[in-house]
């Protein structure tokens, strides 16, 4: 259909003639059909009036009414269209035959026209999916990730190196940047990260002295709430918070600026992006991040001892006390250890996603929700990884 649109270069005015008095026409003279003028989009709507009114007249299109295109001087898609609405699709499909002296292009686009209108395009079926496109596609979606790790692997080695270098020259350091990202970040996370953590430590307390009732233990619940939150869920709980509410506003705004080409204005001015962009979120979030477990560590330990001391009759006393004497101080460094890692990962993940945006909004969506994805699951990775090597050395 898009080829039959070039049908319109005879449609101009010729001669002296206006516009209007090329506009087609449509007329009944002794039974037939007359034809006139020009059938272009320009006179649409008066067209359209017409075939309009002669069909409420005469009633639905008949295979044998007399039809004239010899006065037609102009044609294009949509006159096509009307045409084809005013003869029936079936005898248009046949113009050749009663409309021998119509140029052939005019035919061309009338049979076309009647074609389609008589025969609507079906979408092609769908091939069935076969053991070979699966294997494709997972070789695929593994080259995809492969190429994802040792792109993230490069940038962490340029984010280092960038780092590094600023580490030497004081005179270069954002502060006030990194400030306002501390703010963002930091202090406006602490109440979500602390209701969220007494929530799940009264959780923890419950299920535990569940199952340690049977037992005859409860008074082991202390324990494990301290070791949970201490070694395991206050650091993880803050890190996948972070993932999902910083990561993906670093993205977004760095995906802005680069949909924008504000990034280019940046590197057009003689600035680095990594300096001035990713060193103040990274410092930001490795500042952060700590501060918000040892916030959930509490949180946490606080909501699992009113548990304690409410359901399970244990003093408040007893509580700290049993916290003293049985909980080792290497199961709150170890937990405090994990947090600049995680930090580093989840910021450089989110600017990297940032930096990959291609320019529509769309693209930032995209990007968005791969690096909240990616960053919650390279932290939970890490976290088991971490809680292997940590139980084999005996930590």
């Amino acid at each position: 259909m898009a080829s039959t649109d070039h049908v319109t270069t005879d449609s101009a005015p010729t001669g002296g003639r206006s516009l209007d008095d090329r506009a087609g026409r449509l007329a009944v003279e002794d039974g037939r059909l007359l034809v006139s003028g020009d059938w272009v989009l320009a006179h649409h709507g008066a067209l359209k009036d017409q075939v309009a009114a002669h069909r409420q007249a005469a009633g639905e299109p008949s295979a044998d009414q007399a039809v004239d295109l010899s006065g037609l001087t102009g044609l294009d898609t949509a006159g096509a269209r009307l045409l084809v609405a005013l003869v029936g699709a079936e005898p248009m499909a046949d113009v050749r035959q009663w409309a021998a002296d119509l140029p052939r292009a005019r035919q061309a686009l009338l049979e076309t026209v009647a074609r389609v209108l008589r025969e609507p395009l079906e979408p092609e079926p769908s091939p069935r999916a076969t053991l070979t496109d699966g294997l494709v596609d997972v070789g695929e979606r593994v080259g995809a990730l492969w190429q994802q790790q040792r792109l993230l692997l490069g940038f962490i080695g340029l984010t280092l190196t960038t780092l590094f270098v600023n580490l030497l020259r004081p005179w270069r350091w954002r502060l006030t940047a990194l400030v306002s990202h501390v703010h963002q970040t930091g202090l406006n996370a602490v109440p979500i990260v602390a209701l969220l953590t007494f929530l799940v430590g009264a959780v923890v307390a419950f299920l535990g002295a569940t199952v340690l009732r049977d037992f005859g233990a409860t008074i082991f619940t202390v324990n494990l709430v301290a070791f949970a939150f201490l070694r395991e869920f206050g650091v993880l709980l803050a890190a996948i918070l972070l993932a999902g509410r910083t990561a993906s506003a670093f993205t977004a705004q760095i995906g802005a600026m680069k949909a924008n080409e504000e990034i280019d204005a940046i590197r057009a001015l003689g600035l680095d992006p990594m300096e001035l962009l990713v060193l103040p979120r990274l410092l930001a979030m490795m500042i952060v991040l700590p501060i918000l477990t040892f916030i959930g560590m509490l949180s946490g330990i606080l909501g699992g001892a009113l548990v304690c001391i409410f359901m399970l009759d244990i003093s408040a006393t007893q509580f700290l006390t049993i916290l003293q004497r049985d909980i080792p101080l290497n199961h709150f460094l170890v937990g405090m250890v994990k947090a600049p890692v995680f930090a580093f990962l989840i910021a450089v993940i989110g600017c990297l996603e940032g930096f990959k945006v291609t320019g529509s909004a769309q693209s930032v969506g995209e990007h968005t929700t791969s690096s909240v994805v990616q960053s919650i699951f390279m932290v939970i990775l890490l976290d088991a990884v971490a809680a292997l090597f940590f139980m084999e050395m005996g930590w």
